[in-house]
């Protein structure tokens, strides 16, 4: 019997347990007939308080990963979306592509969202309208060690990196979900310090820094794009479960594209 809950969309999101961000987020986008499934994998060692400390916090995740995947794997979802950041940039466009091919030995042939493909993704939907996106800027929450494979990624993916801004956060448990404050400092001041007339659209990495309530008028206020990772996953996913509605408020990749 099919089941009326879920019947345009299931989508399986493997988040950290220490996350309490993607679901947040996830949970304003919810057209008619989708569903997010949830399941976390265990975070040991949460403390990112410097680049050893994060490499560490990398390397433990790995392996309970396959657990949380098996898990969500249960409830039949349409497609997979990688409710972490970090790991998807790591080593660059080579890394990501790894971690692609290892998760999709684990989940099959559904599909599968990660943050770096997804933000690529939405910047050629920019592209597609006419936006000559070349030169970026990047904020994020990590170490680093963090900013420095997120430059990679991008670098490797044809972009001029003007300016990456971490934000260095201590601990993955309470540092960085859902306030906008980092050390007296705003998400919207590092957007303005990481802003110019040289820099085409602003990209938001770590799916526990929540800003997809921020970006929006962030869009309009700098008229040019401004993307959200944990909003572009949850269009990614969307979109290639063929969901295609369109919504107000959230950005214009949710509006337009």
């Amino acid at each position: 019997m099919d089941n009326y809950v879920g019947h345009r969309a299931k989508i399986g999101v493997i988040i950290p347990s220490t996350n309490i961000s993607v679901e947040y987020d996830c949970q304003q986008i919810i057209p008619r007939g989708v569903v997010w499934n949830f399941a976390r994998f265990f975070i040991e060692h949460p403390n990112l308080s410097d680049d050893k400390n994060f490499v560490q916090f990398l390397e433990l995740l790995r392996g309970t990963v396959p657990d949380a995947v098996r898990d969500v794997l249960t409830c039949k979802p349409d497609h997979m979306m990688m409710g972490m950041s970090a790991e998807t940039f790591w080593g660059g466009v080579e890394g990501n592509d790894g971690f692609v091919d290892h998760i999709q030995q684990l989940c099959g042939d559904i599909g599968l969202t990660t943050g770096a493909n997804a933000v690529i993704s939405a910047i050629e939907a920019y592209q597609s309208v006419g936006h000559g996106i070349k030169n970026i800027a990047v904020l994020g929450p990590y170490q680093p060690i963090g900013d420095k494979n997120v430059r990679k990624f991008f670098e490797e993916s044809g972009f001029n990196v003007k300016h990456v801004a971490g934000l260095k956060a201590d601990n993955a448990t309470d540092a960085i979900a859902l306030t906008p404050e980092f050390g007296g400092q705003g998400v919207m001041d590092v957007v303005k310090q990481i802003d110019g007339d040289d820099v085409d659209a602003i990209i938001q990495v770590g799916t526990n820094l929540s800003t997809a309530n921020i970006f929006p008028t962030l869009e309009k206020w700098l008229e040019k794009p401004a993307i959200s990772i944990n909003t572009a996953c949850c269009w990614h996913a969307l979109r290639a479960c063929g969901v295609n509605d369109q919504l107000d408020g959230k950005g214009r990749l949710f509006e337009e594209f």
